[in-house]
């Protein structure tokens, strides 16, 4: 089983792939960010995006892929970014991979591991623990592990 786990964002996506079976805990097998430059045009950034992911699907072949949904208040004037980012990653999935994503809340996978409200430093400090490494980066990629770990070890949201 590889699982491609999924922060998504418009200038910054974290995403981290792990690798397993279902009697053995899962190994980190890589994980990084793509980021977009807000001097580009929304299209061009959609359009990287869409390569990025290709990319990733060509050189991982995920089985399966797990994202946060995310969640806005009424004041975030990001929100349009974020959902066509999210669209553009959910199309990838399903040409690339014929893979219908699970959509995880930000709260259930950070309570997989720590807490519901825990921050990155703490989420980077449980998942160093679980694979066993130095150090982690705390970026967006941290997130995207900690989504593919969560999804990996079953845990569902029921978001369609």
């Amino acid at each position: 089983m590889i699982w491609l786990g999924i922060d998504p964002g418009l200038a910054i996506i974290g995403w981290a792939i792990l690798e397993g079976d279902d009697m053995v805990s899962p190994s980190l097998v890589d994980y990084g960010i793509i980021e977009t430059s807000k001097k580009q045009p929304t299209g061009e950034r959609l359009q990287e995006i869409e390569s990025d992911f290709n990319d990733l699907f060509h050189e991982f072949k995920p089985n399966h892929v797990a994202i946060e949904m995310p969640f806005f208040s009424r004041q975030i004037k990001a929100a349009g970014g974020v959902l066509q980012a999210l669209g553009v990653i959910h199309l990838v999935c399903y040409r690339e991979g014929n893979i219908i994503p699970s959509f995880l809340h930000q709260s259930s996978w950070k309570a997989h591991l720590v807490h519901g409200r825990a921050t990155k430093e703490e989420v980077a400090e449980a998942l160093q623990s679980i694979f066993e490494l130095d150090s982690l980066p705390i970026d967006d990629s941290v997130d995207a592990i900690a989504i593919g770990y969560a999804a990996y070890c079953g845990l569902e949201n029921q978001i369609k």
